[in-house]
């Protein structure tokens, strides 16, 4: 179930639970897909583990660096990865890998906002956002 203060989003992968989890773990794979269409990212910090921070620059197309820091606060690997925003907007997020069969995973995101009226700022925006992502993830699963 879907609470009011968060927003989901999940696409199921042709790829292994263990192709797609490395995709998340790996820093040089992950700044390729990480975040909508046409972004960049500079990962400054990726400390993989409880109370790991994960610093990062995403550059937009046109313009404009939005800085993002986090915490991880659970990881379990290749089943739920957990932090919390330290950068606005502020939530924590959970990205869950499930695997469907050898060769199809589902991955899942889960952001957890403190209110409904701050989710509902940007819902709209980003359940698109996060199906560019997924779009971008798809690609680089196919080059591993």
């Amino acid at each position: 179930m879907i609470a009011e203060n968060e927003i989901y989003s999940f696409r199921i992968l042709n790829a292994s639970v263990e192709k797609v989890y490395q995709a998340f773990e790996n820093p040089e794979i992950l700044k390729n897909w990480w975040g909508p269409k046409e972004f960049t990212n500079t990962i400054h910090e990726f400390d993989l583990q409880p109370n790991g921070k994960w610093i990062l620059t995403m550059h937009g197309p046109e313009k404009g660096n939005y800085e993002n820091e986090s915490i991880f606060t659970i990881v379990q690997p290749k089943k739920l990865v957990a932090w919390k925003r330290l950068s606005q907007p502020l939530f924590n997020m959970e990205v869950a890998f499930e695997k469907i069969s050898d060769l199809k995973t589902k991955i899942s995101f889960r952001m957890i906002f403190q209110t409904v009226k701050e989710c509902n700022k940007v819902k709209n925006f980003v359940g698109p956002k996060n199906e560019e992502n997924f779009d971008r993830l798809e690609k680089i699963l196919e080059s591993l």
